[in-house]
């Protein structure tokens, strides 16, 4: 078992404002409403609520309506107060919601796909309204007339979605890895173009409009910065979620070990602050990453294929005809993760973080790039904080600094970010 490791205590951190436990079963979706002491959830069990702060200081739900379905998913446009839920039953039902926030009233519903729908989105400029469903589709409607738009078939199930107005390009992440770019017209859609840089399903995708930046968070615990607007396929890899987060209930400091399954590290949410260009993460392992995106990060390097160590040309175990020819026992490939060369275990002994690089864990380089890191070099570009829950989906209210946690506990947490998100 690998031994604990305590970073230093983080002097800054998130301050818990609220928690809201009176849930019978795990909240899929759930948003801060803007400018207001309430919070909008929608449950496995098949419940919408309104959960608005009273004088004691405790959320109690203002709104309790049953939906006749399991509710997957959400969206919530604050402005025109829009509800759009998302259902296993492949149905989006949409609601207005009052200016007191005590009723909602039923606007139109949508047989959107044939399995359930793992994500929505209302977009008001376009009057659109986009979801993705298990049945491996991706469909818009129009949310005048309730007619469908268009549709796409997708490669497998999507589990992320985001949008750009400006451009109409929609950014769809799947469980195969793969993003794929489409632009959408009014009726039809054309492929722009397809990346995969993830080993396991993505988990979560995040767009900045003004760096035209997306991120991309999976299931193998890493997140991905895609430079779209550079055109240039370069593609920033960080990790963060790669170890396994708890707090010592005495003292309070974290201990990062490498404990759980990678499937219990998955990264479960992505959002940006722009004004202070930082980066929030949640994980399943109940960590909270802050990212300083604010620094000018390096590509990892591909890892290079050799039949022998690139460093003192010891034949690795496959490489038969050197082994003979040398009289010498083949030895395991590793690849140094700065510079990419395949090498061997006693060329590769030293360990470092790389936070430009986007380790801020340490991870095995070579003994010659280990010589070359500077102290600046290894300075952490991300702070981490434990949620105390295994976070199923996160959401964050950028005017106040706030943010939820939804946890696999049926717990839903609020957090003011102001400390570490400045």
């Amino acid at each position: 078992m690998a031994a604990d490791i305590s970073p230093r205590p983080q002097a800054r951190k998130p301050v818990l404002l609220s928690k809201i436990e009176a849930l019978q079963d795990v909240v899929n979706t759930a948003v801060i409403i803007p400018k207001e002491d309430g919070v909008i959830s929608v449950s496995q069990d098949r419940t919408v609520r309104v959960w608005l702060k009273r004088d004691s200081g405790q959320y109690w739900p203002s709104i309790y309506h049953t939906m006749p379905a399991p509710c997957s998913c959400m969206s919530f446009n604050p402005e025109t107060r829009r509800l759009s839920v998302g259902m296993d039953n492949g149905v989006v039902s949409e609601f207005i919601l009052s200016e007191d926030y005590n009723k909602m009233t039923p606007a139109r519903s949508y047989q959107a796909h044939q399995g359930g729908v793992t994500v929505v989105l209302f977009v008001l400029e376009m009057e659109w309204v986009l979801s993705t469903g298990q049945d491996k589709s991706f469909t818009w409607h129009c949310s005048e007339s309730g007619q469908q738009l268009g549709t796409y078939r997708t490669t497998a199930w999507v589990s992320g979605l985001q949008f750009d107005v400006e451009t109409r390009h929609a950014f769809v992440g799947d469980h195969s890895g793969q993003v794929t770019i489409l632009k959408l017209e009014q009726d039809s859609c054309s492929l722009v173009t397809t990346f995969k840089g993830h080993t396991g399903n993505v988990t979560a995708l995040c767009w900045d409009p003004v760096q035209r930046v997306l991120f991309s968070g999976s299931s193998d615990h890493s997140i991905i910065m895609w430079d779209i607007g550079g055109r240039k396929g370069t593609a920033i890899e960080m990790q963060g979620h790669n170890r396994y987060i708890a707090a010592n209930q005495n003292t309070g400091h974290l201990h990062i070990g490498s404990k759980g399954a990678a499937t219990k590290r998955k990264v479960q949410g992505l959002c940006y602050a722009p004004h202070t260009r930082q980066l929030i993460s949640c994980g399943s392992d109940g960590g909270i990453v802050v990212w300083n995106m604010d620094v000018t990060r390096q590509e990892t390097p591909e890892w290079l294929d050799s039949d022998s160590c690139q460093r003192c040309e010891q034949p690795f175990f496959w490489n038969f005809k050197q082994m003979w020819d040398s009289k010498k026992i083949g030895l395991r490939q590793h690849h140094c993760r700065k510079c990419g060369q395949a090498v061997c275990g006693k060329c590769s002994s030293k360990r470092s973080t790389i936070p430009l690089m986007g380790f801020e864990f340490e991870v095995r380089v070579c003994d010659s790039c280990h010589e070359s890191i500077t102290d600046e070099e290894r300075a952490p570009t991300a702070t981490f904080h434990d949620s105390k829950h295994a976070v199923v989906h996160m959401h964050y209210e950028p005017t106040r600094s706030w943010l939820l946690t939804s946890g696999a506990d049926r717990v839903i947490k609020l957090w003011d970010m102001t400390p570490v998100v400045s």
